[in-house]
């Protein structure tokens, strides 16, 4: 199994020049480009090293995505965690890694970051029946998946679906408009103090798409010239040899 995460500790001074543990953890690329599913060693050295120490943990996540059954594993982990986390999308958190945002306490975007959630999906092969069944499995994904988005945003189930449907990506300022981060990060304390851009941008797979097929349908409308009618050689020397009588 390739390991999708890297630990990296220190010890730092507190406030009151006590030495404490500080805890980072990255997860970069795929989550579990080569599924855990099925995988007991996978998850067990995960948790292993979660629990390993004590203190607040802070997640670096960059990540297109990945298995969804490792993500609601890791979601659960972090949920169980007993410090606090404090999750930092520097790049992006599409589909399962914006699961695993969902469990921090805290969860902050850099301002050029994104965040993704859309519908699970699947490959199913076999009769009707399996088909069915992969349906059924589908349906039941996306609404464990609604219930990590619901706890951390508070929005509604049916505005969550369809969000999902229309497979939708937020900058960080819609993210935070719309509850899935508590904020954007600043490079340090003085420019805390700045406003943020009111700009908040979200679109969907299915907006763009259609904007995209009119752009190209218009982009594609080639005016038609008039047609030349063609001349055979003998009406061509017709012609010259009437021009040859009037000269």
């Amino acid at each position: 199994m390739k390991k999708f995460w890297k630990w990296k500790n220190k010890t730092i001074t507190n406030k009151d020049n006590e030495p404490i543990l500080e805890r980072t953890l990255f997860l970069n690329g795929t989550i579990a480009e080569e599924s855990w599913y099925d995988d007991d060693v996978t998850p067990k050295l995960f948790e292993q090293e979660l629990m390993a120490d004590k203190g607040d943990v802070t997640i670096w996540i960059n990540s297109p995505g990945g298995d969804c059954v490792a993500a609601a594993q890791i979601y659960n982990m972090l949920m169980n965690y007993k410090g606090n986390i404090t999750v930092k999308i520097d790049g992006i958190a599409a589909s399962a890694a914006s699961v695993i945002a969902m469990a921090g306490s805290k969860v902050l975007m850099s301002p050029v970051s994104m965040l993704m959630i859309h519908n699970p999906s699947t490959i199913a092969a076999g009769d009707k029946a399996e088909f069915q069944k992969a349906m059924a499995m589908l349906s039941e994904v996306k609404e464990s998946i609604i219930n990590a988005y619901e706890i951390k945003t508070g929005l509604a189930r049916v505005k969550l679906a369809d969000l999902m449907d229309e497979e939708s990506w937020m900058n960080a300022n819609k993210a935070v408009e719309l509850g899935f981060a508590d904020g954007i990060l600043k490079r340090n304390a003085e420019s805390a103090a700045l406003d943020q851009p009111d700009v908040s941008v979200m679109y969907s797979k299915a907006a763009v798409t259609n904007s995209f097929f009119t752009k190209v349908t218009e982009k594609c409308r080639i005016k038609t010239e008039p047609i030349i009618q063609e001349r055979s050689v003998e009406e061509c020397m017709k012609q010259l040899n009437l021009l040859k009588d009037h000269i």
